[in-house]
């Protein structure tokens, strides 16, 4: 595995303690598999920060990135958009960094990112 890019869906799956998520992440700690978070999926899920503490370890694990969307990304973002006519600009950037990345998507609307992203491997969460 290539790692794994978590969508909104999969961070709020993470804060309600889910156990599927829960275990993915002990087995990609010990396999130190990388984990991708996009930066407005964490804006999307931080929203309490004082009953989030879960998310907040989470957040902090060496193994797990947040790519931040720069001028490049954002023109990539609309192309996808304009490509596969939808408006999500959060699920485009997590297919986008699929895609680049090589990894699975674990998410809790796959047939959003199936649209933009239809050769990805995807999880539902």
């Amino acid at each position: 595995m290539n790692g794994v890019v978590f969508d909104t869906g999969a961070l709020i799956a993470l804060e309600r303690g889910d156990r599927g998520v829960t275990v993915l992440i002990i087995e990609a700690r010990r396999t130190t598999t990388r984990l991708t978070v996009p930066a407005g999926c964490v804006a999307q899920a931080w929203r309490h920060p004082a009953t989030q503490a879960r998310l907040a370890m989470f957040l902090r694990l060496p193994i797990v990135e947040v790519p931040t969307i720069d001028a490049a990304e954002a023109r990539r973002i609309g192309l996808l958009l304009a490509a596969t006519q939808t408006s999500d600009i959060v699920d485009a950037h997590v297919a986008l960094c699929a895609q680049r990345l090589g990894q699975t998507v674990l998410t809790s609307d796959p047939n959003d990112i199936a649209l933009l992203g239809p050769s990805l491997e995807i999880h539902r969460v």
